[in-house]
Protein backbone atom coordinates (compact mmCIF):
# COMPACT_ATOMS: atom_id res chain seq x y z
CA UNK A 1 0.00 0.00 0.00
CA UNK A 2 3.12 2.48 0.63
CA UNK A 3 1.62 3.92 3.49
CA UNK A 4 4.01 7.84 4.10
CA UNK A 5 6.73 5.95 2.36
CA UNK A 6 8.36 8.45 -0.30
CA UNK A 7 6.14 11.60 1.00
CA UNK A 8 7.48 14.11 3.11
CA UNK A 9 6.03 16.61 5.11
CA UNK A 10 5.37 20.24 6.17
CA UNK A 11 8.29 19.52 8.86
CA UNK A 12 10.93 18.93 5.50
CA UNK A 13 10.39 22.10 3.99
CA UNK A 14 11.99 25.73 4.54
CA UNK A 15 9.14 28.13 4.46
CA UNK A 16 10.22 31.40 5.60
CA UNK A 17 9.06 33.72 2.69
CA UNK A 18 7.97 31.11 0.57
CA UNK A 19 3.97 30.72 -0.42
CA UNK A 20 2.09 27.65 0.35
CA UNK A 21 -1.06 26.33 -1.04
CA UNK A 22 -2.61 24.55 1.70
CA UNK A 23 -5.06 21.98 0.79
CA UNK A 24 -7.67 21.56 3.36
CA UNK A 25 -10.55 19.57 3.97
CA UNK A 26 -13.32 22.91 5.61
CA UNK A 27 -16.05 20.63 4.05
CA UNK A 28 -18.17 20.93 7.25
CA UNK A 29 -22.17 21.28 7.10
CA UNK A 30 -23.74 24.11 6.97
CA UNK A 31 -27.68 25.11 8.18
CA UNK A 32 -28.96 28.66 7.24
CA UNK A 33 -25.06 29.69 6.86
CA UNK A 34 -24.29 29.09 10.29
CA UNK A 35 -21.57 26.01 10.89
CA UNK A 36 -23.26 22.51 12.81
CA UNK A 37 -19.94 20.66 13.37
CA UNK A 38 -16.37 22.50 13.36
CA UNK A 39 -14.56 19.16 13.38
CA UNK A 40 -12.57 19.68 10.08
CA UNK A 41 -11.74 23.20 10.68
CA UNK A 42 -10.35 22.95 14.14
CA UNK A 43 -8.45 19.52 12.99
CA UNK A 44 -6.82 21.79 10.25
CA UNK A 45 -5.56 24.42 12.83
CA UNK A 46 -1.94 22.85 13.80
CA UNK A 47 -0.89 22.29 10.51
CA UNK A 48 -1.72 26.02 9.46
CA UNK A 49 -0.05 27.07 13.24
CA UNK A 50 2.82 25.17 11.70
CA UNK A 51 3.26 27.02 8.32
CA UNK A 52 2.44 30.32 9.74
CA UNK A 53 5.35 29.86 12.29
CA UNK A 54 7.81 28.69 9.56
CA UNK A 55 7.23 32.35 8.12
CA UNK A 56 4.80 30.85 5.21
CA UNK A 57 2.75 33.20 3.29
CA UNK A 58 -0.60 30.68 3.57
CA UNK A 59 -3.02 30.01 1.15
CA UNK A 60 -5.56 28.05 2.17
CA UNK A 61 -7.93 26.16 -0.49
CA UNK A 62 -11.16 23.98 0.13
CA UNK A 63 -14.54 22.75 -1.47
CA UNK A 64 -17.45 22.99 0.06
CA UNK A 65 -20.63 21.02 -0.64
CA UNK A 66 -21.19 20.19 -4.34
CA UNK A 67 -21.83 23.53 -6.17
CA UNK A 68 -23.57 23.46 -9.84
CA UNK A 69 -22.17 27.05 -9.91
CA UNK A 70 -20.71 29.90 -8.48
CA UNK A 71 -23.93 31.33 -8.05
CA UNK A 72 -24.86 28.66 -5.22
CA UNK A 73 -23.84 31.00 -2.90
CA UNK A 74 -25.05 28.33 0.02
CA UNK A 75 -21.47 26.93 -0.59
CA UNK A 76 -19.46 29.99 -0.32
CA UNK A 77 -16.81 29.34 2.24
CA UNK A 78 -17.74 32.67 3.98
CA UNK A 79 -18.43 31.30 7.39
CA UNK A 80 -15.74 28.75 7.12
CA UNK A 81 -13.18 32.13 7.08
CA UNK A 82 -14.88 33.50 9.87
CA UNK A 83 -14.62 31.01 11.70
CA UNK A 84 -11.03 30.38 10.73
CA UNK A 85 -10.30 33.79 12.05
CA UNK A 86 -11.35 33.75 15.24
CA UNK A 87 -10.01 30.91 15.68
CA UNK A 88 -6.79 32.06 14.65
CA UNK A 89 -6.75 35.17 15.91
CA UNK A 90 -6.11 36.52 12.42
CA UNK A 91 -7.62 38.61 9.34
CA UNK A 92 -8.12 35.63 7.04
CA UNK A 93 -8.75 37.06 3.51
CA UNK A 94 -11.53 35.06 0.95
CA UNK A 95 -10.26 35.63 -2.35
CA UNK A 96 -13.05 34.70 -5.13
CA UNK A 97 -10.32 34.99 -7.84
CA UNK A 98 -7.93 31.94 -8.20
CA UNK A 99 -5.88 33.16 -11.10
CA UNK A 100 -2.48 34.13 -10.44
CA UNK A 101 -2.13 37.88 -11.68
CA UNK A 102 -4.74 38.82 -8.79
CA UNK A 103 -3.65 36.51 -6.39
CA UNK A 104 -0.18 37.89 -6.41
CA UNK A 105 -1.56 41.18 -6.32
CA UNK A 106 -3.26 40.23 -2.62
CA UNK A 107 -0.10 38.28 -1.50
CA UNK A 108 2.37 40.97 -2.40
CA UNK A 109 0.31 43.38 0.08
CA UNK A 110 0.08 40.73 2.51
CA UNK A 111 0.57 41.00 6.55
CA UNK A 112 2.29 39.15 8.99
CA UNK A 113 -1.61 38.91 10.94
CA UNK A 114 -2.98 38.06 7.52
CA UNK A 115 -3.72 35.18 5.32
CA UNK A 116 -5.58 34.11 2.53
CA UNK A 117 -8.88 31.22 1.75
CA UNK A 118 -9.65 30.77 -1.90
CA UNK A 119 -13.22 30.66 -2.26
CA UNK A 120 -14.87 27.35 -2.53
CA UNK A 121 -13.09 25.25 -5.03
CA UNK A 122 -15.41 23.37 -6.86
CA UNK A 123 -17.05 26.94 -8.21
CA UNK A 124 -14.45 26.38 -11.19
CA UNK A 125 -15.38 23.75 -13.63
CA UNK A 126 -11.90 22.26 -13.70
CA UNK A 127 -11.41 21.36 -10.10
CA UNK A 128 -13.49 18.18 -10.54
CA UNK A 129 -12.61 17.86 -13.97
CA UNK A 130 -8.79 17.85 -12.62
CA UNK A 131 -8.01 20.84 -15.06
CA UNK A 132 -4.49 21.09 -16.05
CA UNK A 133 -5.35 25.30 -17.19
CA UNK A 134 -7.06 25.53 -13.44
CA UNK A 135 -4.06 23.87 -11.91
CA UNK A 136 -1.72 25.99 -13.83
CA UNK A 137 -3.27 29.10 -12.56
CA UNK A 138 -2.86 28.12 -8.77
CA UNK A 139 0.50 26.91 -9.90
CA UNK A 140 1.79 31.09 -10.72
CA UNK A 141 1.76 31.56 -7.14
CA UNK A 142 2.88 28.69 -5.30
CA UNK A 143 5.96 27.77 -4.29
CA UNK A 144 5.49 24.87 -2.32
CA UNK A 145 1.82 22.43 -1.73
CA UNK A 146 0.96 20.81 1.08
CA UNK A 147 -2.09 18.48 1.25
CA UNK A 148 -3.55 18.20 4.40
CA UNK A 149 -7.41 17.19 3.22
CA UNK A 150 -7.42 13.43 4.12
CA UNK A 151 -11.26 13.58 3.47
CA UNK A 152 -10.31 15.11 -0.06
CA UNK A 153 -7.73 12.66 -1.29
CA UNK A 154 -9.42 10.07 -2.89
CA UNK A 155 -10.26 12.30 -5.62
CA UNK A 156 -7.99 12.83 -8.16
CA UNK A 157 -9.59 16.82 -9.01
CA UNK A 158 -6.96 19.32 -9.56
CA UNK A 159 -6.04 20.94 -5.99
CA UNK A 160 -5.63 17.27 -5.24
CA UNK A 161 -3.70 15.15 -8.08
CA UNK A 162 -3.00 18.57 -11.14
CA UNK A 163 -1.77 21.12 -9.62
CA UNK A 164 1.24 19.29 -6.86
CA UNK A 165 2.44 17.45 -10.33
CA UNK A 166 3.56 20.81 -11.22
CA UNK A 167 5.00 21.64 -7.73
CA UNK A 168 8.64 20.49 -6.78
CA UNK A 169 8.16 21.06 -3.18
CA UNK A 170 4.72 19.23 -2.44
CA UNK A 171 4.22 16.82 0.78
CA UNK A 172 1.43 16.56 3.47
CA UNK A 173 0.71 18.73 6.34
CA UNK A 174 0.06 16.84 9.98
CA UNK A 175 -3.36 15.86 10.00
CA UNK A 176 -3.06 13.61 6.79
CA UNK A 177 0.11 12.15 8.27
CA UNK A 178 -1.34 11.45 11.79
CA UNK A 179 -4.45 9.36 9.97
CA UNK A 180 -2.35 7.67 7.88
CA UNK A 181 -0.14 6.45 11.27
CA UNK A 182 -3.55 5.42 12.64
CA UNK A 183 -5.24 3.76 10.13
CA UNK A 184 -1.40 1.66 9.47
CA UNK A 185 -2.04 0.43 12.69
CA UNK A 186 -5.45 -1.81 11.52
CA UNK A 187 -3.15 -2.93 8.78
CA UNK A 188 -0.04 -4.14 10.41
CA UNK A 189 0.09 -6.15 13.01
CA UNK A 190 -3.07 -5.08 14.86
CA UNK A 191 -3.43 -6.04 19.15
CA UNK A 192 -5.47 -9.12 19.11
CA UNK A 193 -8.23 -9.21 19.28
CA UNK A 194 -9.49 -7.60 16.75
CA UNK A 195 -12.78 -6.32 16.45
CA UNK A 196 -14.62 -4.85 13.32
CA UNK A 197 -18.26 -2.73 14.13
CA UNK A 198 -19.74 -2.16 11.06
CA UNK A 199 -23.10 -0.61 10.22
CA UNK A 200 -24.98 1.96 8.03
CA UNK A 201 -27.48 1.29 5.95
CA UNK A 202 -26.03 -0.68 2.80
CA UNK A 203 -24.29 -3.94 2.56
CA UNK A 204 -22.28 -2.82 -0.90
CA UNK A 205 -21.18 -0.01 0.54
CA UNK A 206 -18.87 -2.56 2.50
CA UNK A 207 -17.97 -5.24 0.57
CA UNK A 208 -14.72 -4.12 -0.29
CA UNK A 209 -13.72 -3.44 3.09
CA UNK A 210 -15.14 -6.84 4.34
CA UNK A 211 -13.26 -8.19 1.99
CA UNK A 212 -10.02 -6.74 3.47
CA UNK A 213 -10.90 -7.04 7.08
CA UNK A 214 -11.89 -10.96 6.67
CA UNK A 215 -8.61 -12.13 7.22
CA UNK A 216 -7.24 -9.21 9.48
CA UNK A 217 -10.08 -9.15 12.52
CA UNK A 218 -10.62 -11.89 15.12
CA UNK A 219 -14.55 -11.06 15.38
CA UNK A 220 -16.93 -8.66 13.00
CA UNK A 221 -20.18 -7.04 14.80
CA UNK A 222 -22.73 -5.68 11.88
CA UNK A 223 -25.81 -3.80 13.39
CA UNK A 224 -27.56 -0.78 11.15
CA UNK A 225 -30.02 -1.84 8.20
CA UNK A 226 -26.90 -4.17 6.63
CA UNK A 227 -27.42 -6.60 9.23
CA UNK A 228 -31.47 -7.54 7.95
CA UNK A 229 -29.95 -8.68 4.79
CA UNK A 230 -27.48 -11.49 6.69
CA UNK A 231 -30.56 -11.76 8.84
CA UNK A 232 -32.89 -12.70 5.70
CA UNK A 233 -29.74 -14.59 4.31
CA UNK A 234 -30.10 -17.02 7.20
CA UNK A 235 -33.68 -17.49 6.03
CA UNK A 236 -35.06 -15.27 9.57
CA UNK A 237 -38.28 -12.94 9.07
CA UNK A 238 -37.30 -9.44 8.99
CA UNK A 239 -40.66 -7.64 8.47
CA UNK A 240 -40.30 -4.43 5.82
CA UNK A 241 -36.87 -3.76 6.96
CA UNK A 242 -34.46 -2.18 4.63
CA UNK A 243 -32.62 -5.61 2.45
CA UNK A 244 -30.39 -5.55 -0.18
CA UNK A 245 -32.05 -8.58 -1.89
CA UNK A 246 -29.31 -8.68 -4.74
CA UNK A 247 -26.41 -8.75 -1.43
CA UNK A 248 -28.45 -11.98 0.26
CA UNK A 249 -26.43 -14.50 -1.59
CA UNK A 250 -22.94 -12.34 -1.13
CA UNK A 251 -24.37 -11.95 2.78
CA UNK A 252 -24.86 -15.76 2.97
CA UNK A 253 -21.61 -16.68 1.23
CA UNK A 254 -19.61 -14.34 3.64
CA UNK A 255 -21.26 -16.17 6.82
CA UNK A 256 -20.35 -19.61 5.73
CA UNK A 257 -16.61 -17.92 5.13
CA UNK A 258 -16.32 -16.11 8.23
CA UNK A 259 -17.18 -19.16 10.00
CA UNK A 260 -14.98 -21.40 7.64
CA UNK A 261 -11.95 -19.04 9.10
CA UNK A 262 -12.78 -19.87 12.51
CA UNK A 263 -13.56 -16.00 12.68
CA UNK A 264 -16.72 -14.69 15.49
CA UNK A 265 -19.59 -12.80 13.49
CA UNK A 266 -22.15 -11.52 15.64
CA UNK A 267 -25.84 -10.47 14.35
CA UNK A 268 -28.35 -8.96 16.06
CA UNK A 269 -30.14 -11.11 18.52
CA UNK A 270 -32.78 -8.67 19.07
CA UNK A 271 -34.16 -5.32 17.79
CA UNK A 272 -36.08 -2.08 18.28
CA UNK A 273 -38.82 -1.95 15.46
CA UNK A 274 -41.56 0.49 14.80
CA UNK A 275 -44.43 0.45 11.76
CA UNK A 276 -43.54 3.20 10.32
CA UNK A 277 -40.23 5.41 10.00
CA UNK A 278 -41.55 8.50 11.00
CA UNK A 279 -42.80 7.26 14.33
CA UNK A 280 -41.18 7.79 17.58
CA UNK A 281 -42.70 5.08 18.87
CA UNK A 282 -40.64 1.66 19.32
CA UNK A 283 -40.33 -1.73 20.92
CA UNK A 284 -38.01 -4.37 21.45
CA UNK A 285 -38.41 -7.30 19.76
CA UNK A 286 -38.17 -10.85 22.11
CA UNK A 287 -35.93 -12.66 19.09
CA UNK A 288 -33.86 -12.17 16.51
CA UNK A 289 -37.43 -12.11 14.02
CA UNK A 290 -38.89 -9.16 13.14
CA UNK A 291 -42.95 -9.57 12.39
CA UNK A 292 -44.48 -8.71 9.23
CA UNK A 293 -45.44 -4.96 8.97
CA UNK A 294 -42.51 -3.75 11.20
CA UNK A 295 -39.07 -2.67 10.26
CA UNK A 296 -35.81 -2.97 12.37
CA UNK A 297 -34.58 0.75 13.15
CA UNK A 298 -32.13 0.09 15.84
CA UNK A 299 -30.54 -3.10 17.49
CA UNK A 300 -32.38 -4.30 21.02
CA UNK A 301 -30.92 -4.59 24.10
CA UNK A 302 -30.38 -7.97 23.93
CA UNK A 303 -27.63 -7.29 21.58
CA UNK A 304 -26.23 -4.55 23.02
CA UNK A 305 -24.99 -6.83 26.05
CA UNK A 306 -23.42 -9.20 23.32
CA UNK A 307 -21.74 -6.41 21.74
CA UNK A 308 -20.53 -4.84 24.67
CA UNK A 309 -19.12 -7.59 26.13
CA UNK A 310 -16.95 -8.52 22.73
CA UNK A 311 -15.91 -4.87 22.68
CA UNK A 312 -14.49 -5.23 26.41
CA UNK A 313 -12.43 -8.18 25.27
CA UNK A 314 -10.86 -6.19 22.11
CA UNK A 315 -7.24 -4.54 22.36
CA UNK A 316 -8.06 -3.29 18.61
CA UNK A 317 -11.69 -1.80 17.35
CA UNK A 318 -12.27 -0.24 14.24
CA UNK A 319 -15.99 1.25 13.84
CA UNK A 320 -17.70 2.44 10.52
CA UNK A 321 -21.23 2.48 10.72
CA UNK A 322 -24.00 3.54 12.82
CA UNK A 323 -26.17 0.86 14.69
CA UNK A 324 -29.48 2.18 13.80
CA UNK A 325 -31.47 5.45 12.76
CA UNK A 326 -29.19 7.37 15.27
CA UNK A 327 -30.18 11.14 14.12
CA UNK A 328 -33.61 10.48 16.20
CA UNK A 329 -33.32 10.42 19.63
CA UNK A 330 -35.87 7.69 19.84
CA UNK A 331 -33.58 5.29 17.77
CA UNK A 332 -30.27 6.35 18.72
CA UNK A 333 -30.07 4.33 22.17
CA UNK A 334 -27.89 0.86 20.14
CA UNK A 335 -25.36 3.62 18.40
CA UNK A 336 -24.63 5.51 21.53
CA UNK A 337 -24.09 1.89 23.57
CA UNK A 338 -21.35 1.11 21.08
CA UNK A 339 -19.85 4.56 21.49
CA UNK A 340 -19.99 4.29 25.85
CA UNK A 341 -18.48 0.40 25.22
CA UNK A 342 -15.67 1.77 23.32
CA UNK A 343 -14.97 4.73 25.32
CA UNK A 344 -15.42 1.69 28.60
CA UNK A 345 -12.08 -0.24 27.42
CA UNK A 346 -9.31 2.23 27.43
CA UNK A 347 -7.21 -0.32 27.00
CA UNK A 348 -8.12 -0.63 23.17
CA UNK A 349 -6.91 0.75 20.42
CA UNK A 350 -10.23 2.68 18.62
CA UNK A 351 -10.83 4.02 15.26
CA UNK A 352 -14.00 5.47 14.05
CA UNK A 353 -14.33 5.59 10.77
CA UNK A 354 -16.34 7.61 7.96
CA UNK A 355 -18.72 10.04 8.52
CA UNK A 356 -21.40 8.78 10.42
CA UNK A 357 -19.87 7.06 12.74
CA UNK A 358 -17.98 10.28 13.20
CA UNK A 359 -21.41 12.08 13.90
CA UNK A 360 -22.07 9.38 16.36
CA UNK A 361 -19.56 9.58 18.52
CA UNK A 362 -19.79 13.53 18.62
CA UNK A 363 -23.48 13.20 19.65
CA UNK A 364 -23.10 10.44 21.94
CA UNK A 365 -20.59 12.60 24.15
CA UNK A 366 -17.27 10.06 24.09
CA UNK A 367 -15.85 11.21 21.15
CA UNK A 368 -12.91 12.37 22.90
CA UNK A 369 -12.06 8.92 24.74
CA UNK A 370 -11.29 7.54 21.11
CA UNK A 371 -8.26 6.91 20.04
CA UNK A 372 -8.83 8.33 17.01
CA UNK A 373 -11.79 9.72 14.81
CA UNK A 374 -11.19 9.93 11.37
CA UNK A 375 -12.05 12.99 9.75
CA UNK A 376 -11.78 11.28 5.90
CA UNK A 377 -15.40 9.76 5.35
CA UNK A 378 -14.90 7.59 2.38
CA UNK A 379 -11.29 8.02 2.14
CA UNK A 380 -10.20 6.33 5.52
CA UNK A 381 -12.78 3.37 3.90
CA UNK A 382 -10.62 3.66 0.89
CA UNK A 383 -7.61 3.27 2.19
CA UNK A 384 -8.55 0.15 4.69
CA UNK A 385 -9.99 -1.50 1.66
CA UNK A 386 -6.49 -1.53 0.18
CA UNK A 387 -7.29 1.52 -3.14
CA UNK A 388 -4.17 3.75 -3.39
CA UNK A 389 -5.67 7.25 -2.58
CA UNK A 390 -4.46 9.56 -5.76
CA UNK A 391 -4.06 12.56 -3.14
CA UNK A 392 -0.94 10.55 -1.66
CA UNK A 393 0.10 8.91 -4.63
CA UNK A 394 0.85 11.91 -6.41
CA UNK A 395 3.18 13.09 -3.51
CA UNK A 396 5.28 9.55 -3.43
CA UNK A 397 8.92 10.62 -4.65
CA UNK A 398 9.47 7.40 -6.85
CA UNK A 399 6.65 8.82 -9.24
CA UNK A 400 8.77 12.04 -9.92
CA UNK A 401 9.60 13.28 -13.03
Amino acid sequence: MGGLRGIKTIRDFELDGKTLFLRLDLNVPLEKGKITDETRITASIPTIRLALEKGAKVVMASHLGRPKSPEDTQFSLEPVAERLSELLGMDVILAERPDSEAMKTILGSLKKNQLILLENVRFEKGETENSDEYAQKLAGFTDVYINDAFGASHRAHATIDALPRLIKQRGIGLLIEKEIKMLDQLLENPARPYVAILGGSKVSDKIDVIENLIDRVDAILIGGAMAYTFLKAKGLPVGKSLVEMDKVNYARELIARIEARDKTLLLPVDHKVTPDFNSHNCKSTAGQGIEEGMMGIDIGPQTVQQFTAAIKEAKTVFWNGPMGVFEKPAFAEGTFAIAKALAANEKAFRIVGGGDSAAAAEQSGYADKMTHISTGGGASLEYLQGDKLPGLEVLRERIRN
